[in-house]
Order: C-alpha cells, then sequence, then structure tokens
C-alpha cells in the first residue's frame, strides 16, 4: 500500500469521496421514506437487477451505470403495474420480481458468455470511480434532488395516510412511481460505491440511525444524509489505512454510527 500522504494527494481517492458523498447526500432522504414505509426489501429487489443491467449495458455496448438505472425503473414500473393488476401482497410481488430478476441475470451473463467482475459488483468498486461515473452520478442526484424538493409535500402526505392524501388531491399513483423510480436512480449510482449487496444497508442504515435523533421529517432527512456523509468519510479513510474494501467499511462505519445513535435519549 502507497504511503498515506501519497494517497491522500491522488486524484482517484478524491474522486471516489466526492462519488460517496453524493450519493450519501440524496440517499438521506430517500431512506427515510424506504424506512417509513417498510421498503427495504424494494431496495433489494431492486438491487437484484443490476446483474441483469451491466449485462444488457455489455450486450448493447451502452454505459453500464446507465444499463442498471434503465433497468431499475423498468422493474419499478412493472411492479407499480403489478400492484395494480394483481391480489398479491408487496411482500410477495417483491420476492417473486427479486429472485426472478437475479435469475435472469445470471442466465445471461451465462448466455452471453460475459466476464464479469463479481466482487465489484457485489461489494462496489468506489476507488475505481472515474470522472466520467462521476458526471452521470451527479446528473442523477440533482435529477433525485430536484425531484424530492418539488414533491416533498405530497411524498409524506402520501407516505402518512395514502386514502387521504388521495382525499386531498395528491396523485398517489404519480407520487408512488415518481418515489420508486427514485429510488430506481440510486440504486444504479449506489452500485459502484458500496455494490449490490450492500445497497440497502447504506440506504436504510443512517435512516434509522437519524430516526432516534430527530424531532421532524426534514430533521431527519438532514440529519441521515450527515450521517451518510460521516460513513463514507470514515469507511474511506478505513480504506486507506488499513487496505480494506471501501463499500463494506463505509457499511461499517454507518452501523457503528448506528449503534452510537442507540445511546442517545431519543426524542419526545
Amino acid at each position: 500500500m502507497a504511503p498515506f500522504g501519497e494517497l491522500i494527494h491522488s486524484q482517484f481517492l478524491w474522486f471516489a469521496l466526492a462519488a460517496g458523498l453524493l450519493v450519501a447526500l440524496v440517499s438521506g432522504p430517500l431512506g427515510c421514506f424506504a424506512v417509513w414505509r417498510r421498503m427495504a426489501y424494494f431496495g433489494d429487489t431492486l438491487a437484484h437487477s443490476a446483474l441483469l443491467g451491466v449485462t444488457l449495458g455489455f450486450v448493447l455496448q451502452v454505459d453500464a451505470t446507465l444499463a442498471v438505472g434503465a433497468s431499475s425503473c423498468l422493474l419499478a414500473i412493472l411492479l407499480v403495474a403489478l400492484q395494480r393488476r394483481q391480489k398479491l401482497s408487496v411482500d410477495t410481488l417483491l420476492g417473486i420480481l427479486s429472485h426472478s430478476m437475479l435469475a435472469l441475470g445470471i442466465v445471461a451473463v451465462s448466455v452471453f458468455n460475459i466476464n464479469v467482475d463479481l466482487l465489484s459488483l457485489l461489494l462496489g468498486d468506489l476507488l475505481a470511480v472515474g470522472p466520467r461515473d462521476l458526471v452521470l452520478m451527479l446528473a442523477a442526484a440533482a435529477l433525485i434532488a430536484a425531484l424530492l424538493y418539488f414533491l416533498w409535500e405530497q411524498l409524506l402526505a402520501f407516505t402518512l395516510h395514502e386514502e387521504l392524501a388521495a382525499v386531498e388531491g395528491v396523485p398517489v399513483e404519480r407520487v408512488r412511481l415518481a418515489l420508486m423510480l427514485m429510488l430506481a436512480l440510486l440504486i444504479a449510482i449506489a452500485m459502484k460505491v458500496v455494490g449490490v449487496l450492500l445497497i440497502t444497508a447504506l440506504l436504510i442504515i443512517p435512516a434509522a440511525a437519524a430516526r432516534r435523533l430527530s424531532h421532524t421529517p426534514e430533521q431527519m432527512a438532514l440529519l441521515s444524509s450527515g450521517i451518510g456523509c460521516v460513513a463514507v468519510l470514515l469507511g474511506l479513510l478505513a480504506s486507506v489505512l488499513w487496505d480494506t474494501p471501501a463499500g463494506p467499511s463505509i457499511v461499517l462505519a454507518a452501523s457503528l454510527l448506528f449503534l452510537l445513535s442507540q445511546l442517545h435519549r431519543a426524542p419526545g
């Protein structure tokens, strides 16, 4: 491992830090909605579609991040459509789609004989983020942030009580679809940071930690983003100092912050 002084001045480390902070900032508010609406399994389902997205990107000669984003968005739209037409519970639909997409991705890799770096896909490859990756992440993060800003009140109303929100004129189905598409975009850009296996952890853990420290939804969203950013900083520092994988190090840092948050007395 190179000396710390050399690493801290290297360009790839600053790209990695910028990418990690971007993902942490937008995953904070979205993670709050995932916690409030108990959508952790939805994040896993979208993450399982990443392998198929990578395969399609290779076959169509498209950037992997764009391909994963497209496949995740299509899956989100499919889930909304199935929820309308089927009488199955959301958990059942997610279970079916999650494993179906994972199996389809594995079969596609085999059929097209694609040499995929499974370790990077599963655990992330944050230190390999380049300028192109960063631009795509910035564009997706900006879109997510804009949607959150304009739809915040409607998302809150939808989360608190769907039927009441519909009576008050909130377009519930559109808001539901918007939330799922935002999560799909987040999955696409977070894959590079923490990998398929740990995406949901980065989404849920900071929000769960912030929940105990917050008095209002807005405060929880901001704290969740802040905790995520601190986890990225600590995880990258551990990766540089001890040569550990960056993605898992970030998730472990977030888990430590969650444990520390449990020592704080919950607001009354």
